[in-house]
Order: C-alpha cells, then sequence, then structure tokens
C-alpha cells in the first residue's frame, strides 16, 4: 500500500505537521528526507531497511560517501542533500549560541559541542572562545589525534585565545569510544591550560567531554 494511501494522522509529513517532529520515529523521519521508496517498498519501509542496515540513524548520518552509496536508495545526490542538512543544523546551533552568554545557556553550549564533535572519528580537541561578557567570539577545533588520544600544546591554545580577543574559554574534546567520563590524564590537561591561560588573564570556565548522550561538564562535577 502506498503511503498516499495510508490515514493522514500515520502518515510522516502530515504527523510531523500535526504533532511535531519530535513525535516522529526515526524511520518516519528518514522517510520524509527519503521522499519516495523504491519498486515495491514505501519511503517508510526503506527507511526501516535503511536503519537495519546501518544500525541506527546515527551510523547513517556519520556515513561517508562510499558507505552511504552502496546501500539500496542512496547515492551521492542523497549525501550531498544529508550533508547540507547536517551543515545547517550546526549552523543554526551556533547562532542560537551567539545570541545568549554561554553560562546561561549550558545546554546550548552542550548541543553545539555535541554536533561539532561527537561524529569524529579520532579524538579532537578545541575552543570556544569567549568575549568578557561570555558570549561566543568563535569556535576552533586546535588539535587532531590518533583513534583514542591528541596532543596537545598550551602555548597554542594561548595563542588563538589572544588571536581572539577572548576573555574566556570553555575547552572541549571528544572520546570516540563513546565513554564520557573524563581520565587523570583529563584533568591533568585541564589544569596545565588554567595556568597556561591564566598568565594572559583569560579564564577556563569549563571542559565538556563528548561521547555518547550529553557532553559531560568537568566544572559540573567539581573539577576546574
Amino acid at each position: 500500500m502506498s503511503i498516499r494511501d495510508w490515514p493522514a494522522a500515520e502518515r510522516p509529513r502530515e504527523k510531523l505537521l500535526a504533532q511535531g517532529a519530535a513525535a516522529l520515529t526515526d524511520a518516519e523521519l528518514l522517510a520524509i528526507f527519503l521522499r519516495t521508496g523504491v519498486a515495491g517498498c514505501s519511503a517508510v519501509d526503506l527507511a526501516r531497511r535503511l536503519l537495519a542496515e546501518f544500525g541506527s540513524l546515527r551510523a547513517l548520518l556519520e556515513a561517508d560517501l562510499p558507505d552511504f552509496s552502496q546501500h539500496l536508495g542512496l547515492g551521492p545526490a542523497k549525501y550531498a542533500q544529508l550533508q547540507a542538512v547536517l551543515e545547517m543544523a550546526r549552523r543554526h546551533l551556533a547562532e542560537r549560541l551567539r545570541r545568549d552568554s554561554a553560562l546561561e545557556s549550558p545546554q546550548a553550549v552542550r548541543d553545539y559541542l555535541k554536533a561539532q564533535l561527537r561524529h569524529e572519528p579520532h579524538e579532537v580537541f578545541g575552543c570556544l572562545f569567549l568575549d568578557a561578557k561570555h558570549r561566543v567570539l568563535a569556535f576552533e577545533v586546535l588539535f587532531r589525534g590518533s583513534i583514542d588520544s591528541a596532543s596537545v600544546y598550551p602555548r597554542q591554545v594561548v595563542k588563538r585565545a589572544l588571536a581572539n580577543n577572548a576573555a574566556a574559554v570553555i575547552l572541549t574534546h571528544n572520546h570516540p569510544s563513546g565513554v564520557s567520563e573524563p581520565s587523570q590524564a583529563d584533568r591533568v590537561l585541564t589544569q596545565r591550560l588554567k595556568d597556561a591561560l591564566a598568565l594572559v588573564e583569560v579564564r577556563v570556565l569549563d571542559h565538556f567531554i563528548v561521547g555518547d548522550g550529553e557532553p559531560l561538564s568537568m566544572a559540573e562535577l567539581g573539577w576546574m
């Protein structure tokens, strides 16, 4: 049966308009993106099949072009559309974060950093540079490492803080393993960076670790 023949309340697009995007399942959201199915398979059925093949919506969203394109109903055009959607989402989060003080919008900070770093297959380290009112000036990824480590040089962090005329920074890095728990090395690095940045009167407000789930705040754990 074609989706057009379904009751209106069960059609993904109509359901989204009536109840909001959050009411849809992963398959229903993906079906709207796909727009059409393939012969003998509706868009929703195709979406369910793809989610089963990739293992999760996240895995589909983070697939590279060769992997993405080898699945039924997908290809370079769909890949380009998906990357455009993901980039628009990241830019939207960046604009939302820049409107307010980072300290007044902790969830906006988490959402932004998660969008920036969670898909990275290797460990990366970055900084949110803030002005005196803790509004975001810029976000930069400063170091890229192997699958489980990144060499972080305090001198370079200080250099970029001065270049951005920052009064404060929020540090962040990802754990590709998905486990957000800080290591002893994370805590030692945070203190080294605090000491180095204090010499140029730049405050370190927090250090977020991005894994699966919500990014972990070292400040909230009392480790800052």
